[in-house]
């Protein structure tokens, strides 16, 4: 299951690739260069997300080996 932060990320992603390809159609540099640094961040956010999530499910599974 995704968190708060993935999804973000991954929304940040999909709005720097829209954002990229309207500035290449409009041959807009500003806004394809914005394009890129929002993919660049969302690729961060949803990395730690993601890593915030798997040492979540690591923390459960050590609780669910110590409650045996």
């Amino acid at each position: 299951m995704w968190n708060r932060d993935e999804v973000k990320g991954r929304a940040d992603r999909v709005k720097g690739q829209m954002k990229e390809s309207a500035g290449k159609i409009s041959n807009d540099e500003r806004l394809r260069n914005e394009g890129v640094a929002d993919q660049a961040a969302g690729r961060v956010e949803e990395g730690f997300g993601r890593g915030r999530r798997k040492i979540g499910n690591a923390i459960k599974d050590v609780g669910k080996k110590i409650g045996r």
